[in-house]
């Protein structure tokens, strides 16, 4: 399996921790902790200003987010033509039926609800990375996005 780029948009430390143990073997994460910061990362923006050009392959999107919530971000990426191919997995422990409506609304190419037992969040986790990181084939790169 090819070594991946995944932007991870989660705020939970535990979540965060988590879902490095389970994807950091395979893949390369970067990790943003609110809305804005995933955005001023795929925008080259405030401290990701001077990052690596390209685009990562994967996004793994909390909803619960600070500053702007996943669905924001969501709705900022799929409307700007040099990010919306990137697939996007909302990775969220919303079960709401209006979020999940709203976020396939908006574009999002999974959604997945945070399992609540270790083992099953591992599970879960791993098969999200074996499937969109792995076995997905991605678009061809595009030049990265700036504001």
């Amino acid at each position: 399996m090819k070594l991946r780029h995944i932007l991870l948009a989660e705020d939970s430390p535990m979540d965060v921790e988590l879902t490095l143990e389970a994807l950091q073997e395979h893949h390369n994460i970067t990790v943003t902790e609110d809305g804005e910061a995933a955005l001023d990362y795929l925008y080259h923006r405030g401290v990701h200003a001077n990052r690596e050009p390209g685009n990562p392959d994967l996004i793994l999107l909390d909803l619960k987010l600070p500053k702007l919530n996943g669905l924001q971000v969501l709705e900022q990426i799929k409307k700007c033509d040099l990010l919306r191919t990137i697939p996007v997995v909302v990775l969220t422990s919303s079960k709401e039926q209006s979020d999940l409506k709203t976020a396939y609304d908006l574009g999002a190419n999974a959604y997945v609800v945070k399992p609540v037992v270790f083992e099953q969040f591992m599970d879960a986790v791993r098969q999200i990375g074996q499937f969109w990181a792995g076995l997905n084939e991605i678009p061809p790169a595009v030049p990265s996005a700036r504001n």
